[in-house]
């Protein structure tokens, strides 16, 4: 038997070609057939729930200096008293002074708060803004007695606050509610507003004042103004001020404290908005600066 010649003898095709080794190319290109692009490789469910709670954390870390607007308690069922003996078309100059109070229209109110725009990021260049005070009596620009800002913080809209309107006002009262004839039967003349937020961004704050044509009227006034929902409280340092407290559903949403009192003609409400259950302190403290504010004007 002759010798067989081992180039002779076949060799079969491989069953599994190595991954590390690249694949070779025809050299007949007309023979190429069209790659097919490998399927995307799913992340596992597992890693996704991972990764979503990672970024999570991260949202609520970067959030954690922010007051929360969510969740706001509904405080927003404003009644306030009529002046006894008082018709509606009274003219503002009236000094007749309000010895008890007698419940206006039921009110079922579905009021808006005051519109706020933008938060006013750069810094607020000096007020020109002046009042007087002279005993009971405020004179000068209103918005000169709103609640100052604290340093660093930032108010929403104009610094200087803003004049609001009979019809801003009727806003936070229900329609059945003639706001516009009880505020008339007090003596009316005018009111202001601002908000701003803290500089660390924990808490913001909303000052209201309405000045009437007495300080029995403001006192009535403010005596007369009540909310339908909250729980009401005392305000240290203030025995005539009337303080309520809204806490929130949940911890991460907004509790909010509402203060309301007066000094002279001008009866002030102050609003403080804070994450989770508000300690009432936070209104005792907005409320003497208020307070001290309208008392001395500086």
């Amino acid at each position: 038997m002759d010798p067989v010649d081992p180039a002779s003898i076949p060799v079969p095709p491989p069953t599994d070609q190595p991954t590390d080794q690249p694949a070779v190319e025809p050299t007949d290109q007309s023979a190429v057939e069209p790659t097919v692009a490998p399927a995307p490789r799913r992340t596992p469910r597992a890693v996704t729930v991972t990764l979503a709670t990672i970024g999570l954390l991260a949202i609520t870390a970067a959030s954690a200096t922010v007051t929360v607007a969510v969740g706001k308690p509904d405080h927003q069922h404003r009644t306030v008293a009529l002046a006894p003996g008082a018709s509606p078309s009274a003219k503002a100059g009236a000094s007749a002074t309000p010895s008890a109070a007698a419940t206006a229209p039921s009110a079922s109110p579905s009021p808006t708060p005051v519109p706020v725009p933008s938060l006013s990021l750069a810094p607020a260049p000096s007020s020109t803004v002046h009042g007087t005070v002279n005993g009971n009596t405020h004179g000068g620009d209103l918005r000169y007695f709103l609640l100052p800002i604290p340093d660093g913080g930032e108010s929403y809209g104009s610094p200087d606050g803003t004049d609001l309107t009979t019809d801003d006002l009727a806003k936070e009262y229900s329609k059945s509610t003639d706001i516009k004839g009880v505020l008339d039967s007090y003596g009316y003349q005018e009111a202001v507003y601002r908000q701003y937020r803290t500089a660390d961004g924990r808490m913001e704050v909303s000052t209201r004042l309405l000045r009437f044509s007495s300080r029995e009227n403001a006192k009535a006034f403010a005596q007369g103004a009540t909310f339908s929902k909250g729980d009401q409280v005392d305000v240290d340092g203030d025995s005539e001020a009337k303080g309520y407290v809204f806490k929130p559903e949940q911890q991460a949403f907004t509790g909010e404290l509402i203060g309301i009192s007066y000094v002279g003609d001008v009866e002030y409400e102050v609003t403080v908005d804070v994450k989770g259950d508000p300690d009432k302190a936070l209104l005792a403290d907005a409320m003497k600066r208020q307070r001290d504010r309208l008392g001395s004007g500086g």
